[in-house]
């Protein structure tokens, strides 16, 4: 069982007990090890249908599992999915699991994975650098951090 990391975009000390749960980043190597080690923990992508079109998806099916797809924003107009919580709730009940939310760069994830500890799931964390990481120097995604960076597997449609 991991413990949970230091947190990076906690709240602070005066955060109230409704985000006990989220569990701050976690690096995408880790989260490759949890997802592999913890029979329960799940995977939740929260980018746009148009980034798991076009950009790709993680690859979790060596380790006998799929992500979550749920859209934090919506696209076209990227409002705040209304039926985010719900529609996470369902596809995870179990609130004691360990849930790793992606995004394209780990901002994203970070607000989804607080709003999941709101509901009461006691192991949210963002997974830093996301799924195409930081620009390099010629404003490139892909090759500093996140999932693809470290050499994680994943497709594209």
């Amino acid at each position: 069982m991991f413990m949970a990391e230091t947190p990076s975009r906690f709240p602070g000390p005066a955060a109230s007990a409704s985000l006990r749960g989220y569990a701050g980043d976690v690096d995408p190597t880790r989260a490759w090890r949890m997802l592999q080690e913890e029979p329960s923990a799940v995977l939740v992508d929260v980018r746009t249908v148009a980034e798991w079109s076009y950009v790709g998806l993680p690859d979790l099916s060596e380790l006998g599992k799929q992500p979550i797809l749920v859209e934090w924003q919506t696209f076209p107009d990227l409002a705040v999915n209304p039926a985010f919580v719900e529609s996470v709730a369902r596809a995870a009940p179990d609130a004691a699991a360990s849930l790793i939310f992606l995004c394209r760069s780990g901002a994203r994830s970070g607000s989804a994975a607080m709003a999941m500890a709101a509901r009461g799931y006691g192991r949210c964390f963002n997974l830093s650098g996301g799924f195409e990481g930081n620009p390099d120097g010629d404003r490139h995604r892909g090759q500093l951090n996140g999932w693809k960076a470290s050499g994680l597997p994943w497709v594209q449609s």
